[in-house]
């Protein structure tokens, strides 16, 4: 930019000749220059070809070269910073970049070189705009002169063009013009002499000698008593605003200002006075509202051009604005009188002080306006405050009828004509919230407060404009939290919801319109995070004092007597509706949160508005059907809107509790999923917002709701599953096809193509193990004889069948694009196998690894006799892989996975494939399997320690002080035999002290041969089958060890029935033993070493304590020490517990990760489920897998919850990455977590326990129903 050339210039020219001929349909159509400069305001919303203007791109390459690095380095210095203090969220490193980058001397300078570049390229366009116009005039003139020569005689050689008019008249006829203009010339003389002004050029009356002459004779005959001569002075004006450029345009808006201000000082002119009001019909009012009109028209005009001009010309503008509009009558020699100032008939004629806003739109002028206000002109806002301030009184004083009521204002006089005294501080009143809304927007103008008045309260406001002032304050966080996030704001806008709760007659009265805006104002307020931790908690959230209700407690509160209809003084009200409604979208702002639903648990606002829901869903079934030609026809069509907006409101509240684990509980238990999910399709359907304060769509809340197995159910019989199915089919099978012919893609080829992707997250956010066993679970493929290719699939069932197990030429045949398609089942399957409960119900039902042994089987080619090479092709690559993944078991150190793409060079895929068992060993990680660690002191006092006879309670916290130390200090050693052992002694220990025993002990005296004859699932045997591969792989287990945890398994069932309830329920993974693999049962056996009395007998005496139920996720599955609608809701206390702190803590702890989460569509408690139910298995090394459950053993079940978010931690900067990428749900489940080890976070993990472990514990605490 330094070096700017005429190339340059030429080249620009022609990028915003582009543009503008682009948008060239929308400027023209455009009813005002208001609307027209908002459209180029909005273009990058509006015009979906914006990024590719040569333009647009010239000036992103420009920024990027200019900031690119520097906006590097504060990002990269941020996230060092961060890595110390995880507070801030995503949006606060994108503001804190955006302000020191816009601090910065290159932005400065950048912009300084751009805007005067700018301003060369776009006068040179203007000018040669110009030439070309004249030009153009020039040759029409010749033509109609050449016409006028053929018709007329010699005569008329006397008239001339305008052009030479135009010439005569700077030269000669403006002195003239300057006499007739007299006063005491004849008032013939003086209107022909306006005339002829008038229709002169106005840029050869301004570059005239006698201009400034001239403005002064305007100025004072603008004092005419004869409206027409002052009304032919207005239109040059409005003629010279219109056609000239600024510089000349300055002139004239100065003399008008100017002129104003010596009006409305001078004592000789009959103003008005307020209390008497304003006559529009008056012809003086009209005068001076016509020159005011004039005036306000140019404010608002004038920002769309004066960048183009030099700087001082707007501050001249503004400045003689800004010293109009402060004039203030000295009120000291009235009595009775108060004389309007010109602020007053500004605001008459532009209410909302819409120029003010244009004015502090841009930086450029809303420095120089900001600057002057400090300055010179603080009166002005100070004027402004006072109005308010006066009007807040008037409205404290008089009823609001008195107030609103102009037509008692009016006596005789039309109201069409007048304004009454009370009506103009209205008026003014609305015009002050503006400019005051508008300064505080920005920290500059909040500089200028606070404004000291005298003898004042500000302390009450009237509903319609605070309200539009507070959502434009709401709306900008920086603003919201520095001027509306304290408790004196929250205490004001709930001072009228706290005197209708008390029921006193002495509370002044408030409208269901007040209590709406309120509600609205809350809302905006509870869906920021500073706000709603403001509603939660209150300003001293750290406080022990004991102080009233937080905000978030009295909205509940209210909103649940509004709902259970315990307000008498809205009964019959026809807003009622929509009070409640607006109050409860408060609630579920809040409740839609972890730490809110925590909150407002006691309130049960679930039941409530489930209750409110039944009683309208009736209601709307009883509304009559209208009867043609009825006149109640009307009413009843207007009844049955009502109703049904009413029972969609309820339901979208009742929809909202399913963003937090917990929260999805309560709504199964009102038993209204199934409406939920079904109301959500359709909105979704029919692509509406989620949510109006929501920032993402649907995707946390399907994620949440698949999580379950009700919701997975939900979700298939509202059509949402079925609708989504087809559009991946639609998409993947027939979609784009002659794009990929016209242009063929490089090799390698996208596995998944882009317009699959959202389906394919789709999809992986819709199986998790509870859906999949309840929409595949029992159930058989087609396997058809024949497709037609018209067949679409519309369900789980269908997708396995078509795309994954494609075991017949007909499943191939009737697939477009078989490759790609079978490449996406394949890439789906190796997702959702990655839950090794799905993996075993999958490979149980539909033996999976078999038929794509066999698919590799075929895709040999015979080379010769004795040698036989695999096809290396997408497929098979991918097959590999997936077999790989589903038949060994490992941690991130325990097995290799073989890549998906192919190397470049002779041999591009080196890794082995296979067609049959036993898979190569080149799999399996060659680290030291069973290591038992020699035993130190420090683990030999350990031990020592279980056989001292100390106090019961001392000894444990000592052996638990202890653990800590060694898993800080020697991790390694806490392995092997050296486990088994601390495990059984501590275990032993516990279950004998009553205070750490939270189960009752269960007598069990079952023998082997008891239990020798029950069977086991499919899916557990297939379970011990991969229990013992992994346990021999480790040197853990020997070959007989798969008798012993088979008897180990059907002892735990036998022993777990005896504690179950009866019930009976239409979800399968209710109907009889737990769905699953009993995972951790499979760990502890592998832990002691296959010995089976020994694992019995841990299990027994580790069932009595609080963390059996959350380890051992069979403890509590039907059991009847939960209350029975937790039994029915199939939902396991880990996920409604555990995951939902897990998700709690995280947004405290990790916010980035909490954020990424949320844009990614994606939900932290359905990964966490995942890891949880199969103890870490394929995601932590085994050494890590016990670390996690000795850890949970000895410190406390809430160490579940700190290890998940020690992980997140662990994990921040890959899941930011992969949140760039789109594809965060499949790195999670399908990543091992490559260097986490439990260890290295025990430090982090004790401080998370000094802080949440009093609420987590107490929760985790209440899960067992409290009458067993």
């Amino acid at each position: 930019m330094a070096h700017f050339s005429g190339e340059d210039e030429v080249m620009l020219q022609a990028m915003l000749r582009q543009l503008f001929q682009s948008v060239k349909e929308k400027i023209t159509g455009a009813p005002s220059l208001e609307c027209a400069e908002e459209i180029l305001l909005h273009l990058e919303e509006t015009d979906e070809n914006f990024h590719n203007y040569e333009f647009v791109k010239y000036l992103r390459q420009h920024i990027c070269n200019t900031l690119g690095s520097m906006i590097e380095e504060e990002m990269e210095k941020w996230t060092s910073d961060q890595n110390q203090d995880e507070e801030s969220g995503y949006d606060t490193v994108v503001q804190h970049v955006t302000k020191r980058t816009q601090e910065s001397k290159e932005y400065k300078e950048m912009m300084h070189s751009l805007k005067n570049i700018m301003m060369v390229v776009v006068e040179s366009m203007i000018n040669k705009f110009e030439e070309d116009e004249m030009r153009s005039q020039e040759r029409q003139k010749k033509i109609q002169k050449e016409k006028s020569n053929s018709y007329c005689t010699d005569n008329c050689s006397d008239s001339d063009s305008s052009f030479n008019q135009s010439y005569k008249f700077c030269q000669g006829k403006l002195q003239l013009i300057l006499d007739q203009l007299d006063p005491g010339q004849p008032k013939e003389v003086r209107y022909e002499a306006l005339q002829t002004l008038c229709s002169a050029p106005p840029s050869d009356v301004l570059n005239c000698e006698n201009w400034t002459t001239l403005c002064e004779k305007l100025t004072v005959s603008l004092s005419d008593p004869d409206p027409v001569f002052s009304d032919r002075i207005l239109k040059f004006y409005a003629q010279t605003f219109t056609l000239s450029p600024l510089h000349m345009t300055k002139e004239i808006y100065t003399s008008l200002a100017k002129y104003l201000k010596l009006y409305f000082l001078s004592r000789e002119n009959q103003i008005p006075a307020l209390s008497t009001g304003i006559d529009i019909s008056n012809p003086n009012v009209i005068c001076l509202l016509k020159k005011v009109r004039l005036l306000n028209e140019y404010q608002k005009e004038a920002p769309s051009f004066w960048i183009r001009h030099p700087e001082k010309y707007m501050e001249e503008i503004v400045e003689n604005t800004l010293s109009l509009l402060s004039v203030k009558h000295d009120q000291s020699h009235l009595v009775s009188q108060k004389i309007l100032d010109p602020i007053y008939f500004f605001a008459l004629v532009d209410t909302k002080a819409v120029w003010f806003k244009k004015w502090m739109h841009a930086y450029y002028s809303r420095t120089a306006v900001l600057r002057l206000l400090e300055k010179k002109y603080k009166s002005l806002v100070t004027t402004a405050v006072q109005q308010c301030v006066q009007y807040l009184e008037l409205c404290e004083a008089m009823k609001a009828d008195e107030i609103l009521g102009h037509s008692k204002h009016c006596g005789n006089k039309q109201k069409t004509f007048y304004y009454s005294g009370q009506e103009l501080q209205y008026i003014y009143f609305i015009h002050s919230l503006c400019l005051l809304g508008r300064l505080l927007i920005y920290t500059q103008g909040r500089r200028l407060f606070p404004i000291k008045l005298k003898n004042r309260k500000d302390n009450y406001s009237p509903a319609s404009m605070v309200t539009e002032v507070l959502r434009i304050l709401c709306d900008q966080k920086e603003c919201a939290v520095e001027c509306l996030y304290n408790n004196t704001v929250i205490e004001a806008l709930l001072q009228p919801i706290h005197n209708l709760m008390k029921g006193t007659k002495t509370a002044p009265d408030c409208s269901e319109t007040a209590l709406i805006h309120i509600a609205d104002i809350l809302a905006r307020i509870a869906s920021v995070e500073e706000g709603l931790t403001l509603l939660l908690y209150g300003e001293n959230m750290n406080s022990s004092e004991e102080k009233s209700p937080t905000g978030a407690h009295i909205i509940a509160q209210f909103s649940k007597k509004l709902l259970d209809e315990d307000i008498s003084i809205f009964s019959g009200s026809e807003m009622l509706p929509v009070v409640k409604g607006a109050f409860i979208s408060v609630c579920r702002q809040i409740y839609g949160t972890c730490e809110g639903l925590q909150v407002l648990i006691p309130y049960s606002l679930h039941e409530s508005i489930a209750k409110a829901w039944k009683k309208t869903s009736l209601l709307s079934e009883r509304i009559p059907t209208p009867v043609k030609g009825s006149d109640s026809i009307s009413s009843v069509s207007q009844e049955s809107q009502n109703t049904m907006a009413w029972e969609e409101n309820l339901l979208d509240d009742l929809l909202n509790f399913a963003a937090t684990p917990k929260g999805l509980l309560f709504l199964q238990r009102t038993g209204a999923i199934n409406e939920c999910v079904t109301f959500m399709f359709d909105r979704y359907a029919k692509k509406l917002q989620i949510s109006r304060h929501k920032k993402f769509g649907y995707g946390v809340l399907v994620t949440q709701v698949a999580s379950t197995a009700a919701g997975a159910v939900a979700l298939q019989s509202s059509g949402f599953i079925n609708t989504l199915i087809t559009e991946l089919w639609a998409n993947l099978e027939c979609g784009r096809d002659d794009v990929r012919v016209t242009h063929p893609r490089s090799t390698p080829v996208d596995p998944i193509d882009r317009s699959c992707q959202k389906s394919f997250l789709g999809l992986v956010n819709l199986l998790p193990y509870p859906a999949v066993y309840e929409l595949v679970g029992n159930q058989d493929l087609p396997n058809k004889a024949e497709y037609s290719l018209r067949e679409v699939p519309t369900c789980v069932i269908d997708i396995i069948d078509r795309l994954i197990i494609l075991n017949s030429e007909a499943k191939i045949r009737s697939l477009f694009n078989y490759e790609q398609s079978h490449i996406f089942g394949l890439r789906l399957l190796s997702v959702v196998c990655c839950d090794l409960n799905t993996l075993l119900l999958l490979e149980a039902q539909y033996q999976v690894s078999e038929i794509l042994l066999n698919a590799q089987e075929e895709n040999i080619l015979e080379t010769s006799e004795s040698h036989r090479d695999f096809i290396i092709d997408g497929l098979s690559v991918e097959r590999n892989h997936v077999l790989v993944r589903i038949n060994f078991i490992g941690g991130p150190m325990e097995r290799i996975l073989p890549p998906r793409v192919l190397e470049k060079g002779d041999d591009p895929y080196p890794w082995p494939m296979f067609s049959s068992y036993p898979l190569p060993n080149c799999y399996l990680s060659e680290v030291t399997r069973n290591a038992d660690l020699k035993q130190d002191n420090d683990l030999g006092k350990l031990l020592l320690r279980f056989k001292m006879s100390d106090k019961q309670t001392e000894w444990i916290e000592n052996c638990r002080r202890q653990f800590c130390k060694m898993m800080k200090a020697k991790p390694d050693i806490i392995s092997g035999s050296a486990l088994l052992e601390l495990l059984e002694k501590f275990v032993l220990h516990l279950s004998e002290s009553p205070s750490e025993c939270y189960f009752p002990s269960v007598e069990y005296t079952t023998t082997d041969a008891n239990v020798k004859n029950e069977s086991l699932s499919s899916v557990q045997q297939l379970g011990i089958k991969m229990t013992v591969r992994y346990g021999k792989f480790l040197n853990l287990l020997k070959d007989s060890a798969e008798n012993d945890l088979t008897l180990v398994l059907k002892h735990c069932e036998r022993f777990l029935k005896q504690q179950q309830a009866p019930i009976k329920s239409s979800l399968l993974c209710l109907q009889g033993t737990y769905a699953g693999h009993d995972w951790f049962v499979s760990s502890l056996f592998m832990i002691m070493l296959g010995d089976k009395e020994k694992t019995l007998r841990f299990l027994q005496k580790f069932s009595r304590l609080l963390t059996s139920a959350f380890l051992w996720l069979p403890r509590l599955h039907i059991s009847r020490y939960l209350a029975t609608d937790t039994i029915e809701s199939g939902i396991h206390p880990v996920y409604f517990c555990s995951t939902h702190y897990i998700e709690m803590l995280l947004k405290v702890e990790v916010p980035l990760v909490f954020s990424a989460f949320h844009m990614s569509g994606f939900a932290p408690s359905q990964i966490c489920l995942q890891w949880i139910s199969q103890c870490f298995w394929n995601y932590l090394d085994w050494l890590e897998i016990c670390h996690y459950i000795a850890t949970c053993v000895f410190l406390g079940p809430d160490y579940q919850v700190y290890i998940c978010i020690a992980i997140f931690r662990h994990l921040q900067q890959d899941i930011l990455q992969h949140t760039q990428t789109q594809d965060l749900q499949v790195f999670l489940k399908e990543e091992a977590l490559h260097g986490f080890r439990v260890s290295d976070y025990f430090e982090y993990m004790e401080i998370l326990e000094q802080n949440y472990r009093p609420v987590v514990l107490r929760d985790m605490r209440n899960v067992r129903v409290q009458s067993t």
